[in-house]
């Protein structure tokens, strides 16, 4: 078993990376196909984007380097903060508030399992 990684990487995603970490550290360690499973099942709507690069990640496993999808550990998972869109919103007695669109990056890498 040779040190065999399959990336796969969303810039600018909508949502902020703080929420976004909290679904990364349930999920790293785990299997794909398991973490995919686990975070379609999730209310958060980061969710269905961190799931969404999991299996981008094991096609180009799949595809790319005939690795075996059952066999894929969720070996990192990077959460980084992308840039923020500047936003206002109407506040009391006619002013405007600032708000910040954020945005983050996601990175994920699978490895095989030990067998």
């Amino acid at each position: 078993m040779a040190d065999t990684v399959a990336r796969a990487y969303a810039f600018k995603v909508p949502g902020s990376a703080q929420k976004a970490r909290l679904l990364a550290d349930l999920v790293r360690g785990t299997r794909a196909l398991q973490a995919i499973t686990m975070l379609n099942v999730m209310p958060q709507t980061a969710a269905r984007l961190v799931s969404k690069v999991i299996r981008s990640a094991v096609a180009n496993a799949e595809n790319n380097m005939r690795l075996n999808g059952a066999d894929l550990l969720v070996k990192t998972i990077m959460i980084d903060e992308g840039p923020s869109r500047r936003g206002r919103r109407y506040g009391a007695r006619g002013r405007m508030k600032p708000i910040k669109h954020r945005s983050s990056h996601i990175t994920v890498e699978l490895a095989e399992a030990e067998r």
